[in-house]
């Protein structure tokens, strides 16, 4: 656990201190890192973990029907959280994906079609209220991309960080 901890927390850091290549400042849409997700084997013991030795703000939790926690996502600034989901047979113990938001999903999506990399055209998610679609890098790795709009729960917490 200690290695996914440095390596999303290197990830982050990269993020955040990268200047935007040629590429991409030459398209008008824009990315950012904004959430690394895990599955956790034990996620009331990782949400404690997060939030009170962290001291990570619980933003927003989605739930099962029967009340269990399906996903919660943590504050670590205004535009950056940590997203926990408890792990299962078809989703194991790890990272689960980075997701990336950008000012222009659709655009973002279209261009990536245009470069080969399968992408679904976007969608609103029903839960969030983001706009979204996913995707894999050449090694698999899971990533969303995201559009926050002003009624998006990732928009909300946003706005209300202080």
């Amino acid at each position: 656990m200690r290695s996914l901890l440095m390596f999303a927390a290197g990830m982050i850091a990269g993020v955040l201190l990268m200047q935007p290549g040629a590429a991409q400042q030459a398209t008008a849409e824009r990315l950012t890192l904004n959430h690394v997700s895990l599955s956790v084997k034990n996620f009331d013991e990782a949400v404690n973990f997060y939030t009170k030795t962290m001291g990570f703000r619980e933003a927003f939790t989605f739930r099962e029907p029967d009340g269990k926690p399906s996903l919660t996502y943590l504050q670590i600034s205004r535009d950056t959280f940590l997203e926990l989901q408890p792990a299962t047979a078809e989703r194991p113990a790890g990272m689960a994906h980075i997701g990336l938001e950008s000012t222009d999903v659709r655009a973002t999506a279209k261009r990536l079609q245009q470069r080969g990399v399968k992408v679904p055209d976007p969608t609103v998610s029903q839960r969030s209220g983001a706009v979204l679609t996913t995707g894999s890098d050449g090694e698999g790795l899971r990533f969303e991309l995201l559009e926050f709009g002003p009624a998006s729960v990732q928009r909300k917490a946003m706005n209300a960080w202080k």
